[in-house]
């Protein structure tokens, strides 16, 4: 009895906190936003702490540009925190309750603001559609699965129950996990490039910048063992949604959304 009410009680809690994200895609959700929040800021507070901020102004006068220019088309009154971080990685990021930080190693790949515009929206769009909660989630069902296997099998030690938990841990990790997270790089792709289009940058810069990474980041992994996409796939997802983003762009340089961000 007290299995099944493991069981039913897992399954009623996944059932209850799936949601739709901005695509359409469902998506488990088990912690509220401000949790979350509290989460992306404490991780903020603590990177700032490892890593050194970048001190040329220009700079960061130049990534705050770009992304106030995309953060301003976003409904709410959200106010984001931009920072720039001196790392020499090709990386930027964004968390929730509205922090981005950018390393100086992207502008050596993002040569212009569009292409800086790409990731920033890429990023941000992690946070609108809830990426983080979705799989801090994924983790914390997947851990109560492997409690449901243990209680079934019964006996801690069994070898019926360590072959159940290693298949069950192995299957997560390359069936669940990691694909998972390649939907999310993808959803963000697409919803970056709808914000960097409405905010005005030019979304035909998106490829460029993933041809750029590509030249830049030398051999990848598998793809079905990356939670990234491969940069062939990004870039021909990319070309499949840019009629509707250059709709979006061609309507915001109608309305006079024409950024001028310069390094």
């Amino acid at each position: 009895m007290r299995r099944l009410f493991v069981v039913v009680s897992t399954l009623l809690i996944a059932a209850i906190a799936c949601t739709t994200s901005p695509t359409g895609r469902r998506q488990l959700q088990l912690f509220p936003s401000s949790q979350m929040n509290e989460m992306g800021a404490a991780a903020f507070l603590q990177l700032q702490e490892e890593v050194p901020l970048a001190n040329d102004p220009v700079v960061s006068r130049y990534v705050d540009c770009v992304a106030n220019a995309i953060t301003t088309q976003l409904p709410g009154s959200r106010s984001w925190e931009v920072r720039v971080f001196k790392d020499d990685t090709a990386n930027a990021f964004a968390l929730p309750g509205g922090k981005i930080g950018v390393h100086t190693g992207l502008l050596e790949i993002a040569t212009n603001q569009d292409q800086l515009a790409t990731v920033i929206g890429h990023e941000i769009g992690h946070v609108l559609a809830d990426h983080s909660n979705e799989r801090v989630s994924t983790s914390f069902a997947t851990n109560a699965g492997l409690q449901v296997i243990a209680a079934l099998t019964g006996g801690s030690g069994s070898a019926q129950q360590q072959l159940a938990m290693g298949l069950l841990g192995v299957g997560a990790q390359y069936g669940i996990l990691l694909p998972f997270g390649r939907v999310q790089e993808s959803e963000a792709d697409i919803i970056g490039l709808q914000l960097m289009a409405q905010a005005g940058f030019d979304p035909r810069a998106s490829v460029t910048l993933w041809e750029n990474m590509d030249k830049a980041g030398g051999s990848q992994p598998p793809e079905f063992l990356s939670t990234h996409p491969s940069h062939g796939t990004r870039i021909k997802r990319l070309q499949q949604e840019m009629p509707a983003a250059m709709r979006l762009y061609q309507q915001a340089q109608a309305a006079g959304r024409r950024p001028t961000c310069r390094q």
